[in-house]
């Protein structure tokens, strides 16, 4: 069952590439700084970050599914830099080909959630969230 945003697929392949993508690009040229390394960089990221939002905006099914098309987008974005990556030298034919693979399933993953999101959101479904208070003195800002 899930419960947060963690225990989605999608997010943690995602998590999983940006982790790599960030352990390949150390090993880059100094000079693709700010180009090449920190826009893959950026981009891995962020389709996580969209789908976590997207987790948190599950309540309005087209804020949901525009927030997971816009990690699809991001993904394809780092599928593009991998291009990059290899015209440059910076990865192998071997290392390019098997993120772009992770990468192209990840994309039906989150175009899957996209065309279900009517059943994934919950209150499309009927079911509501319950209300919980905020419980500032614990240091709890936000419900889970």
């Amino acid at each position: 069952m899930v419960t947060s945003f963690r225990d989605l697929r999608v997010y943690g392949d995602a998590r999983a590439l940006a982790r790599e993508i960030y352990a390949l690009s150390k090993a880059w040229p100094r000079e693709e700084r700010y180009s090449l390394t920190d826009q893959i960089r950026r981009a891995s990221r962020s389709v996580m970050a969209n789908t976590a939002e997207a987790w948190r905006k599950r309540r309005y099914p087209k804020h949901f599914a525009s927030k997971l098309s816009d990690a699809e987008a991001e993904a394809c974005e780092c599928r593009a830099w991998l291009d990059v990556a290899l015209d440059c030298g910076h990865v192998d034919a071997a290392t390019h080909n098997a993120l772009d693979v992770r990468y192209h399933a990840l994309i039906g993953g989150l175009v899957t959630m996209q065309r279900d999101s009517a059943r994934r959101c919950s209150l499309a479904s009927g079911a509501r969230e319950p209300v919980v208070g905020y419980d500032t003195a614990r240091g709890s800002e936000f419900p889970v």
